[in-house]
């Protein structure tokens, strides 16, 4: 991580409630893997951030498997 990168656990704001960009790129990673149940409205910034991540990481793992012969 580099120094212009802060730990979602370290923001100022983290737990405040998600942001509306958030949430909607929440839902469309959730319903592209197929999984719309994984959306979850109540997510702090913090945690709406790492969520992406881990959703991010799971689409791109997916897109991998269906290239891959």
């Amino acid at each position: 991580m580099s120094n212009t990168e802060k730990d979602p656990d370290d923001w100022v704001s983290g737990d405040e409630s998600m942001t509306g960009a958030q949430a909607s790129y929440l839902k469309t990673l959730s319903e592209q893997l197929g999984e719309p149940h994984e959306f979850n409205q109540s997510l702090t910034k913090a945690e709406a951030s790492k969520w992406i991540d881990v959703l991010k990481s799971r689409l791109e793992a997916a897109r991998e498997k269906r290239v891959m012969p």
